[in-house]
């Protein structure tokens, strides 16, 4: 079968709201009754009928062509399955997904990967703001799965992150990994000022020396890590980087003991 095909007609009139449209919430579903659907976010209340021409019937695997920052909630609550992204995504991408795997073939806005708890979500642009961090109200961002950006990431990149796996390849802004709870942060390219600010636990692996930290990190020399050549050998093993980023003895930072101290920030000496 081929895959569930959803082809940008036009930029949308509004915000769109594209929770419904991931594998098993199609599934069993006419094409005619998926047209039918309601993701507009105004009272225009689009449908996919009118935003998207729709083609295939597999919807275990499902293809957006054409992109939009007004495409939210790409993937939302995703337990299997496929879901691509040709082109830009909007808010919240892969928000509460659970399973499977999201592609996005672009730029993502703020809070890509929010209340993450399983599968892989891949960005091959950049993201915004707040990368796997909670919505207001909630007390903990990324709490499983594999997060990875070949891009840029904007600031406070994990924030709150419970546990998985976050990736950002060519940079992030101030504060990543702030306040975070577990879980492992990996950051390439240079990051912004005061990561790890207020983390309780957790490790931020850096590339390099990071301009300023908060100042109630405590440094603890070069020692021997079997940590970092694990982590290092599982970041190619799963295509995320090409060649090793930490060595045996990088340099470690402990803190932030401004509150629980347990966390660690990483990087070559």
């Amino acid at each position: 079968m081929k895959a569930l095909t959803f082809t940008l007609v036009a930029e949308p009139p509004e915000r769109l709201d594209l929770s419904p449209l991931t594998p098993e919430r199609l599934a069993g579903i006419e094409r005619r009754d998926v047209e039918r659907i309601q993701i507009g976010m105004s009272k225009h209340g689009s449908k996919v009928g009118d935003i998207f021409r729709v083609a295939g019937s597999d919807p275990t695997s499902i293809v957006f062509e054409g992109g939009s920052t007004r495409l939210d909630l790409v993937a939302q609550g995703m337990r299997g399955g496929s879901v691509r992204l040709v082109g830009n995504a909007g808010a919240q991408a892969g928000r509460a997904m659970r399973g499977g795997k999201l592609m996005i073939e672009g730029n993502a806005g703020p809070y890509a990967g929010s209340g993450m708890r399983g599968g892989r979500l891949e960005i091959t642009g950049n993201a915004g703001d707040h990368l796997g961090a909670p919505l207001v109200g909630e007390l903990a961002g990324m709490n499983g799965g594999v997060l990875i950006v070949r891009g840029k990431a904007g600031a406070f990149a994990a924030d709150r992150m419970r546990r998985g796996l976050i990736a950002v390849l060519k940079g992030s802004g101030d504060h990543a990994g702030s306040r975070m709870i577990a879980g492992t942060l990996v950051v390439a390219g240079g990051t912004g000022e005061m990561p790890g600010y207020l983390m309780r636990r957790g490790s931020i692996i850096l590339d390099r020396t990071p301009a300023r930290m908060s100042p109630s990190f405590v440094e603890c020399g070069a020692p021997e890590s079997v940590f970092a050549g694990i982590i290092d050998r599982h970041l190619i093993a799963e295509g995320i980087l090409k060649r090793p980023l930490l060595g045996s003895a990088p340099r470690k930072y402990g803190g932030d003991n401004a509150v629980l101290g347990m966390g660690e920030v990483l990087f070559p000496r």
